[in-house]
């Protein structure tokens, strides 16, 4: 095991869980020990999770597969689109609408609802609006230029979704059981790591420990891809 990945991980916090009152006992197998009442991550169980999860996506990646990103959280939000970008990839990262994965129907009709807004200057009706009705569809344009940008060329499921924050995403997670999506997660000291195919054990609520986990993860499908 490579000394200076830990060294990397523990500099970045990745193995500072949650308030051990918070802790899910589920986790129990990942977590090292208990200090100044937080629970502390086994980080050699955490490179091992990365080793196995970016095998796994290197795998996709290399057949040219459909890989979802997702990440609401603040902390999380520029690191998840930056690693979908970086990979030709798909990301949600401001909200997750429920349905995403599981009512593809509904996803589609609004994603032509914003093609549509962002071609208004073009339609007929165009010139009949109203200062008021034009701002009030620049708003909903806005509004799923957000939540849709990240999917809109997304045309059918995705062949595994990648989660940072298990537990706050659990919608995600509940849509991708589902149907059977494989989900590889960062999964908090209060998280559930038996409901994620491939869980990463790590701190997910810090922007240092995000982004070194999803590099760790997108590199081998950059390389995989080429």
């Amino acid at each position: 095991m490579s000394t200076e990945l830990l060294t990397e991980l523990v500099e970045a916090g990745v193995h500072f869980g949650h308030q051990s009152r918070k802790w899910n006992p589920r986790m129990r197998p990942y977590i090292l020990e208990e200090k100044n009442n937080v629970h502390l991550i086994n980080l050699e169980k955490t490179v091992e999770q990365i080793d196995r999860a970016a095998a796994f996506l290197a795998d996709l990646a290399a057949k040219h597969k459909k890989v979802l990103f997702v990440g609401c959280k603040r902390q999380a939000q520029d690191a998840v689109r930056e690693a979908a970008e970086a990979t030709g990839q798909f990301f949600v990262n401001h909200r997750w609408l429920g349905g995403t994965l599981t009512n593809q129907e509904t996803i589609r009709r609004s994603v032509a609802r914003l093609d549509y807004l962002e071609g208004i200057e073009k339609a007929p009706e165009f010139k009949k609006m109203s200062k008021k009705e034009l701002a009030s569809l620049a708003r909903e344009r806005t509004k799923l230029q957000l939540r849709l940008g990240g999917i809109r060329a997304l045309d059918r499921q995705p062949d595994a979704v990648v989660i940072v924050d298990s537990a706050r995403e659990h919608i995600a997670v509940n849509e991708a059981r589902k149907l059977r999506i494989p989900i590889v997660a960062m999964v908090d000291s209060n998280a559930d790591p038996e409901v994620i195919d491939y869980p990463i054990a790590s701190n997910d609520d810090a922007i240092r420990s995000i982004r070194i986990i999803l590099k760790r993860l997108i590199e081998p499908m950059q390389a995989a891809a080429k």
